[in-house]
């Protein structure tokens, strides 16, 4: 049986959000996707459901373009 890692992400990264984190980034790389929010300082970026979609959208073309090079 795999191990479970204990969550300790808590709150949203996004200033003003305190939504419980589901998923964590780089903070550079969120900072530079989403410039029109504010994400707290730190290494780490933790972010809620709603802006992990937000984030998703903004770099499908992106990862689309990884993708392709990389084959």
């Amino acid at each position: 049986m795999a191990r479970r890692r204990k969550s300790s992400r808590g709150a949203c990264s996004v200033v003003a959000c305190d939504t419980e984190a589901v998923r964590s980034l780089s903070r550079r790389r969120v900072a530079t996707a989403l410039t029109d929010l504010e994400v707290a300082e730190g290494r780490r970026a933790y972010l809620c459901k709603d802006h992990y979609k937000k984030y998703r959208k903004a770099t499908k073309v992106d990862r689309t373009i990884d993708r392709i090079t990389w084959q």
